[in-house]
C-alpha cells in the first residue's frame, strides 16, 4: 500500500484528537503541522546556546566505549566525517527537561498530551528528560533506519514519541523519514552502524521510507517500533530536533542497549527486569501506590 504525506498529516489550528490518534494507530505516525510553533523562538535560542557550550568544552570529551564520547555538559560526540577540522561532532546535545524550561513547557502541551492522551489513555508519564539530536553543518551524521525498540524495549506497548523540528527541514539538511505501517512487524534485528544500532541497509533502503520536510514547529509523533531514520545535513547550518517520549506509567524498560553486543545480552535477561524505580514525570492523570513486585 503507498501511503502520502497527506495520508498521515493534520494541522494544530483544526486539530481533530480523536481523527489524528485514528491515523497514529493505524500507520504508527503522524505529522502535526504547527504543533510546537509557539516554543520554537526560545528552544532554537538555547540550542545554539547549549552547542555553543558544548564546543568549548571539546578538548574534555571522555570516550564511552561502543557510544562516542561525552563533554561535562551531557553532550554526546561521535565520530566526525573526514572533510571536517576536528574529529568528532555533536550528536545528541546536553539540553532535556532538567535545563531548559521551554525545552519542558513544550513536553506538556495541552494539545500533544491531549493527542497522547487518545493513544495511550489517562494517565501519562514522561520516558527519559528528553532530547535534542543535533547534526552539524556539511555533513552532519546520517542516522540508519531503526526502531527505537532496538534501544529500550518495553514490557508493554513502548514510548510514544513526538519529533520536532526546531528549523526548516527538507531533503537537504536531514529530514525524517518514517516506513508507515511499520510498527506492526514486531522487533527486528538491528545490527552496528556508524551512529549505533539500524537496520540492514540492504534490507532497508531508503527507498522503502518516506521523508517528512516541514517547517519549524511541525511535530512527527511515532510508535516506538516505527521504523524511522534521516539522513546526512548537506546544508550550511545546523539541523537540530527535539523530541519527547511518552508512556503509560505501569510500562517499563525490559531490554535496553546502544550495540549488537549489548542487546544480545540484556535478551538474555528481559524477563527478569521489574518496574522498580523507573519512574518519569507524570504529566496527566495519577500514578497510584502499588506495592513492589
Amino acid at each position: 500500500m503507498n501511503i502520502n504525506i497527506s495520508d498521515i498529516e493534520v494541522f494544530a489550528e483544526s486539530l481533530d484528537v480523536k481523527q489524528a490518534a485514528a491515523i497514529y494507530q493505524e500507520h504508527g505516525c503522524l505529522v502535526v503541522r504547527g504543533l510546537m510553533k509557539p516554543y520554537i523562538e526560545a528552544i532554537a535560542r538555547e540550542v545554539e546556546q547549549v552547542a555553543d557550550t558544548a564546543r568549548s568544552l571539546y578538548d574534555q570529551a571522555k570516550e564511552v566505549p561502543g557510544i562516542g564520547w561525552t563533554t561535562p555538559d551531557g553532550t554526546l560526540w561521535i565520530k566526525a566525517p573526514g572533510s571536517y577540522n576536528r574529529d568528532k561532532q555533536i550528536m545528541v546535545l546536553g539540553l532535556r527537561y532538567t535545563t531548559s524550561g521551554a525545552f519542558l513547557q513544550s513536553a506538556v502541551d495541552k494539545n500533544a498530551v491531549d493527542l497522547v492522551e487518545a493513544v495511550l489513555g489517562p494517565n501519562i508519564e514522561l520516558f527519559l528528560d528528553g532530547q535534542c539530536l543535533y547534526k552539524e553543518p556539511v555533513g552532519g551524521h546520517p542516522k540508519n533506519l531503526h526502531q527505537d525498540s532496538a534501544y529500550f524495549e518495553h514490557r508493554y506497548d513502548g514510548p510514544m514519541a513526538s519529533l520536532n523540528y526546531v528549523v526548516d527541514t527538507d531533503l537537504v539538511n536531514g529530514a525524517l523519514h518514517v516506513v508507515p505501517g511499520s510498527h506492526k512487524l514486531g522487533q527486528l534485528t538491528h545490527i552496528d552502524t556508524f551512529s549505533h544500532l539500524g537496520l540492514d541497509p540492504d534490507e532497508w533502503p531508503w527507498e522503502k521510507s518516506l521523508p517528512i520536510c516541514g517547517k519549524a514547529g511541525d511535530a512527527i509523533f511515532f510508535h516506538y517500533r516505527c521504523i524511522h531514520g534521516s539522513k546526512e545535513n548537506h546544508s550550511e547550518k545546523p539541523r537540530p530536533v527535539f523530541i519527547h517520549r511518552y508512556r503509560r506509567p505501569d510500562d517499563y524498560v525490559t531490554i535496553s542497549a546502544a550495540t549488537a553486543a549489548a542487546r544480545e545480552e540484556a535478551e538474555k535477561h528481559a524477563a527478569e527486569v521489574k518496574k522498580q524505580n523507573q519512574q518519569g514525570l507524570m504529566v496527566r492523570g495519577v500514578r497510584l501506590w502499588e506495592p513492589p513486585t
